[in-house]
């Protein structure tokens, strides 16, 4: 589909056929102990460990899954709540210990925690569990490598209740990394009951239903429309929660969602767009939260020839209109990441860049380049990602004017992933990448080291693989670190393989619940939420 201003706005004032579609969804019709939730994107798969399994599914990991550790919490200013990346609690695992040298981390499960068949999660489950992680490849792999967890001689189970961790060397992110959504625990008893020869992990089971100790289970899934968790009563990783039912429903259609949250027909409309933010803030509770760590960014492919020329990489960063992308896409809300000082004294990240919309710049390094005509290319969009296509219009004009002309491709928000981050074969096209653990080396990790599933530039640079893995493990206070994360600044945003556009933020209207926190994965945690005034 070719998208042109006119085309865009006319179909953004469009939504006749999807209100009847509402009827179905009202909070008011549904029981007293069940919260209603909207939200745009679709969920693939149950299982966060399988291959295409899109960042809509991480839910599914968060709330019916147990890790051994979490994170705590904060309010910020506004009262409103936030995890607190400083601060480490348990959830399966009692306590923990690491040793002197940093290299064991031996921790000891509740004595009470069980699984939603009823069965006791034993340190032998923990073990499978992590096994699997290490060895499934693609994301949940890499994931842990970022820990320094690789292989399963890694992890023993001692006893029932005794679970150990064996690093190769210390490292500032083992610890949070075993707090993110990837290392949950899944009864493998029931795992192992039913995998194959071709599938000894288990993934068609767990494709499709959730096995865990989490505070709730997936009872229905039914594919690009809902997925209605119930609460494990029997749950010892935190506070009961107090909502015994929530139904997520699948709403593509952001007027949809907007019409029904102020209607009161549901209590939270999730990850809406910033136009709506800002519009219902006098209206409703509203949530904006900047996420940490995250950049929206338009990403050029090096597997796509013209941009292998470092001139085309830099024109094309001085011809994006960043202002008017940040009022158009994120209506202000957010942090700009253009205009930024060219000299580069300090670790702080996200950060601004020293681009900035220069027209007659852009056109000079067009010149000198090895395509002063231009080029012909598609710039794809994720149709789940509003940010992305008043964003692309803009940057489709501009490029214009450097010869660069621009088809626009709308891909389905559940093929999305697959297409810019597997098969990395988009040749221009925005991503939105939120690291997990928030330190600079592992936004480097994800997103510029070669392979990895972020990088959907395909973006290598010998000096960016080595000053990653060396400051990866290494500790922030360090004498060694800021030098060397300040030159991986230096590198990148000389080479360009992706333009900081703006750090987002995660917007949630709630109308009818309290007890919303925000999390670093951007996805809806429904352990702590209440329903009010009903």
């Amino acid at each position: 589909m070719t998208i042109t201003r006119r085309n865009f706005l006319t179909a953004g004032a469009i939504i006749a056929g999807s209100m009847p579609f509402a009827r179905v969804l009202s909070a008011n019709a549904a029981p007293a102990d069940t919260l209603v939730a909207v939200y745009g994107q679709s969920i693939n798969s149950l299982d966060l460990h399988r291959t295409g399994t899109n960042r809509a599914s991480y839910q599914i990991a968060v709330n019916c899954y147990d890790r051994l550790i979490t994170f705590g919490s904060k309010s910020g200013p506004d009262g409103s709540l936030s995890y607190d990346y400083s601060k480490i609690e348990p959830e399966l695992a009692e306590s923990w210990t690491i040793s002197d040298d940093g290299l064991t981390i031996t921790f000891k499960l509740k004595a009470d925690a069980t699984f939603q068949d009823g069965s006791k999660v034993t340190a032998a489950d923990v073990k499978w569990s992590f096994d699997r992680a290490v060895t499934v490849g693609g994301f949940p792999t890499t994931q842990m490598q970022a820990g320094g967890l690789v292989r399963p001689d890694q992890f023993e189970a001692v006893d029932d209740l005794t679970f150990v961790v064996k690093l190769d060397k210390p490292s500032k992110l083992s610890l949070p990394d075993l707090a993110v959504p990837v290392p949950f625990v899944i009864n493998s008893t029931l795992a192992k009951a039913h995998a194959t020869a071709e599938d000894p992990w288990a993934m068609e089971y767990l494709h499709k239903n959730t096995i865990g100790s989490g505070a709730y289970k997936v009872t229905r899934w039914d594919q690009g429309q809902q997925v209605v968790y119930e609460r494990f009563d029997g749950w010892v990783g935190g506070p009961k929660p107090a909502v015994r039912r929530v139904i997520v429903r699948e709403v593509p259609s952001p007027a949809t969602s907007r019409a029904l949250i102020e209607r009161g027909d549901v209590q939270i409309a999730y990850d809406i767009p910033d136009k709506d933010a800002s519009e219902l803030a006098d209206k409703l509770t509203v949530y904006s939260t900047p996420v940490d760590n995250c950049i929206n960014c338009l990403c050029l492919n090096f597997n796509f020839v013209p941009f292998q020329d470092p001139d085309v990489r830099k024109a094309v960063a001085y011809a994006v209109p960043y202002e008017a992308i940040f009022k158009t896409a994120a209506y202000g809300r957010g942090a700009p990441l253009w205009g930024g000082s060219a000299e580069i004294n300090d670790t702080a990240w996200p950060r601004k860049t020293p681009y900035d919309t220069d027209m007659a710049k852009a056109k000079e390094l067009m010149a000198k380049s090895k395509y002063p005509d231009g080029f012909e290319t598609t710039l794809s969009i994720s149709s789940d990602l509003g940010w992305m296509e008043p964003a692309a219009i803009l940057v489709q004009e501009a490029v214009a004017q450097l010869g660069i002309k621009v088809t626009i491709d709308k891909i389905p928000g559940a093929n999305w992933r697959t297409a810019s981050l597997v098969e990395k074969r988009l040749p221009f096209h925005f991503e939105n990448f939120g690291g997990w653990l928030n330190t600079p080396d592992y936004y480097f990790f994800w997103a510029y080291q070669d392979g990895h599933l972020f990088n959907s530039s395909n973006y290598h640079n010998d000096e960016i693989e080595t000053l990653t893995a060396e400051t990866l493990p290494m500790a922030m206070d360090d004498p060694e670190y800021a030098k060397k994360i300040e030159r991986m600044y230096e590198i990148v945003l000389n080479d360009l393989p992706r333009i900081p556009l703006y750090q987002p933020a995660l917007n949630v209207a709630v109308n009818g619940a309290a007890g919303y926190e925000f999390w670093f994965h951007r996805m809806l945690d429904i352990r702590s939420l209440t329903i009010v005034g009903s």
